[in-house]
């Protein structure tokens, strides 16, 4: 596959995802995917679980691809994600390594995200991103940190 058509199918699969499309996960992604972001999924069905998850939890979810670079069989991609703490969300929080439990808080977010997809054959066989966690729990009400004093010689 050319750097062009790998782009083109993160793009693609991006906005299927916006559309509440599982379908594309399915025809994009490989039976036994791993995907590393803040924790491992592996396989294709665990994914799937994560994102219907994710779209219970945060009803307007949505990503924006802000940049896209190709290289080799890996893409990288800068992503804004927006959307409003909806449902009770689970989730493992790794600056504590517990997983937490929070009741929907109606709050809105918007984090960045950058991500590595690698594609074999046309197919995303695994993906590694990052984003701020801490600032994602702050923004949905999951907890709450102070300002650092001015001076903290």
């Amino acid at each position: 596959m050319s750097l062009e058509e790998n782009k083109a199918i993160v793009r693609r699969y991006t906005e299927e995802l916006n559309k509440r499309n599982l379908a594309i996960i399915d025809e994009l992604i490989v039976p036994d995917y791993f995907t590393f972001v803040g924790y491992p999924l592996h396989g294709r069905e665990e994914f799937k679980q994560f994102i219907t998850m994710l779209f219970n939890v945060f009803a307007d979810w949505h990503e924006t691809i802000e940049d896209i670079i190709a290289e080799g069989d890996k893409v990288w991609y800068r992503i804004k994600i927006t959307g409003t703490h909806t449902g009770e969300y689970r989730g493992y929080f790794p600056l504590i390594g517990k997983k937490i439990r929070v009741a929907p808080t109606g709050k809105k977010f918007t984090i960045t995200e950058v991500s590595i997809k690698r594609i074999v054959n046309g197919k995303i066989v695994e993906s590694w991103g990052v984003y701020d966690n801490l600032d994602f729990y702050k923004q949905v009400g999951a907890i709450e940190y102070k300002d650092l004093p001015e001076d903290v010689s």
